[in-house]
């Protein structure tokens, strides 16, 4: 009987902290959330003018027409992009199949505009969702997203420059440029041609 006397303590603990850990504290920890940050804690989401939402800052979506700042390649899901499927390819740098869309999209890349590429156009992100770019990138589609829409090469770098994100703190991170929020507002400020 001895070993019931154990138990019962043994017990109410994992009670205890299984109410204090999976219970209370994240009820807290989202409450404060809420409180302070209410835009991050929503999941950044963006709205267009009617209240709809067209995505979250924080993932990536497929852009495919020319009017638009392409994002990374993606691996999260069957076609990419996939928010409930994230998570990177995992193919190594010397698997011929990586090797191969690599070198694929170099060149049709090579073919859209002269000059190096980027790392970052070629390659995917561990989670397949990065929603941002380097300003290299962003820069090398300039000229194809402002003849898509009808507008100068400038006032298209001069958006994104204006979008451009720099490390964390000056020093954590790279600069960055966030894919959704220049497409956004190119959609704003200057609409694609019907």
């Amino acid at each position: 009987m001895n070993w019931l006397q154990n138990l019962r303590p043994a017990v109410m603990m994992v009670i205890v902290f299984t109410l204090l850990t999976g219970v209370v504290y994240p009820l807290a920890v989202t409450g404060i959330s809420q409180l302070a940050l209410p835009y991050q804690a929503g999941g950044s989401l963006l709205r267009d003018a009617g209240g709809q939402v067209r995505g979250s800052a924080l993932i990536a979506q497929g852009f495919s027409s020319a009017a638009y700042l392409h994002p990374r390649p993606s691996a999260a899901g069957s076609s990419g992009y996939d928010a409930t499927s994230s998570g990177g390819s995992n193919l190594g740098p010397m698997d011929k199949k990586l090797a191969d869309r690599v070198a694929r999209d170099a060149k049709a890349l090579s073919l859209e505009a002269p000059g190096p590429i980027p790392a970052d156009a070629v390659t995917t992100s561990g989670s397949g969702l990065d929603p941002d770019i380097s300003p290299e990138n962003a820069a090398r589609q300039a000229a194809r997203v402002a003849k898509a829409r009808g507008i100068s090469v400038d006032v298209v770098r001069a958006l994104i420059a204006r979008y451009t994100e720099l490390p964390t703190l000056g020093f954590i991170g790279q600069p960055r440029v966030n894919v959704l929020l220049v497409n956004r507002a190119l959609d704003q400020a200057y609409p694609k041609p019907r």
